[in-house]
């Protein structure tokens, strides 16, 4: 598989045009939330979707953190703009067990990671340089607080980092015409690619941040969520902590994603300190706090009891599971695609087919996503979304959709020592091949 060369060399400065199927027909709104809607929309009428559109991990909430919702439920005064005392202690905990000894002043709660990301790029002057391709927020995020966003191709082996070699030509050409490269964002493990970067990778790509003056963004969101083949984790916190800003939390781990849990780890030190304020006075005007129900969640999500932990580990022996099966399918129906290590997408590439998909009028990404869906029933999102390239082949699947329909058949999956062999799984994933074998048959 290429380096994604034909990415991008400077991020899209808008989103691109609408798709047939209607994904971004809500104007600006981000096209994985806007695909999502559209895709319930359609199975509520009837139709047969599968649906690898939308990054969210739907399984069941975990009973002892909806126990600590409703224990937490009379916290209903604002508190300190950046969390109280426990939960940022319970994740300066979380943060130290991982080698990141972290006092709970370096500790900000929000409600969401997304809102940490875009309050950074408020507080922190000068141009942001992202993978190429990447989550599809990043480069929108930039735009709104002004910035200039400039897309640098990923490795052979990996995504969610910048190639380093290409990282530092990148922000030499942009500071030689003028910009004010001072941002770089990496994402550990990946998302669209569901790979991580080992850490070789991530010692490149910080000797460069250190070469050029970069402060590093760590968007290490699925750092619970490694598979069994995945290379060791090492955070960029790790490498050069004093210019290091980590963000996580517990959407994708715990799939809370709409109860809206973030944390952001600052440097130690002066430098730390005054990003911590400023992201604090950012906070203190767009969402006041975390709420106090969410605090009493994070508090107890962030301190890992042992039965905790278990479930993450299933868990995580679940999305892998999966993702490995639909990466399998992919391949064998013709595309390049790097084996996801943690997460729950993959990111193929037919290019090796595209003759054969041209004669069906399948030329580009936006094509490619809208036969996907209109002829044979599986919404994906294609890679131009993420930075890629118009004409590439490429897509991401997430494929924790997959679990089941019903809570039920969501517990099944987690508690199945072979989930791929449970008759929902395995029915997905069937129909998943024949679509795929469908695309490029011919």
């Amino acid at each position: 598989m290429t380096a994604h060369a034909d990415a991008r060399t400077e991020a899209r400065t808008g989103p691109p045009a609408g798709a047939r199927t209607g994904a971004r027909a809500a104007r600006g709104i981000s096209p994985n939330l806007a695909l999502d809607q559209l895709v319930a929309e359609r199975q509520a009428r009837g139709e047969r979707i599968t649906h690898l559109g939308f990054g969210e991990s739907r399984l069941p909430v975990f009973p002892p953190l909806a126990e600590r919702l409703a224990e937490g439920a009379s916290r209903n005064a604002y508190g300190p703009v950046a969390g109280g005392p426990g939960v940022r202690a319970a994740a300066a905990g979380y943060f130290t067990r991982r080698g990141l000894e972290t006092d709970p002043a370096q500790v900000i709660v929000a409600p969401g990671s997304k809102a940490l990301l875009l309050a950074l790029q408020l507080v922190e002057p000068g141009d942001v340089f992202l993978p190429a391709p990447c989550w599809v927020t990043y480069q929108p995020q930039a735009t709104l607080a002004g910035k200039r966003a400039f897309g640098v191709p990923v490795p052979e082996h990996c995504g969610g980092v910048p190639d380093p070699g290409a990282l530092r030509t990148a922000v030499r050409a942009a500071r030689a015409e003028g910009h004010h490269p001072r941002l770089v964002v990496l994402t550990l493990p990946d998302n669209p690619t569901g790979t991580l970067a080992p850490p070789e990778t991530v010692r490149e790509v910080c000797a460069v941040a250190e070469e050029e003056d970069l402060l590093v963004v760590s968007d290490e969101i699925y750092r619970d969520i490694l598979h069994e083949s995945a290379p060791p984790f090492l955070s960029p916190a790790e490498v050069v902590p004093e210019r290091t800003v980590v963000v996580t939390g517990l959407s994708k781990s715990l799939a809370l994603g709409g109860w809206r849990i973030g944390v952001a780890r600052f440097p130690a030190g002066p430098a730390g300190e005054r990003m911590c304020g400023d992201v604090a006075s950012v906070a203190s005007e767009m969402w006041s706090t975390l709420a106090g129900p969410m605090q009493a969640v994070a508090e107890y999500a962030f301190a890992e009891p042992p039965e905790l932990l278990e479930r993450l580990r299933r868990d995580a022996r679940l999305h892998g599971a999966v993702a490995g099966a639909v990466h399998d399918i992919v391949v064998a129906a013709g595309a390049a695609c790097r084996p996801p290590t943690g997460g729950f997408y993959v990111y193929p590439d037919f290019g090796p087919v595209r003759e054969r998909l041209a004669r069906k009028g399948v030329v580009d990404g936006e094509s490619l996503q809208n036969h996907l869906i209109e002829e044979l029933g599986i919404a994906v999102l294609a890679g131009v979304h993420f930075g890629d390239a118009r004409d590439a082949l490429r897509f991401r699947a997430a494929t924790s959709m997959l679990y089941g329909r019903t809570p039920d058949e969501q517990r099944a999956a987690q508690e199945a020592d072979r989930p791929l062999e449970l008759p929902h799984i395995a029915g997905a994933l069937a129909a998943i091949e024949r679509g795929f074998t469908a695309l490029t048959a011919g």
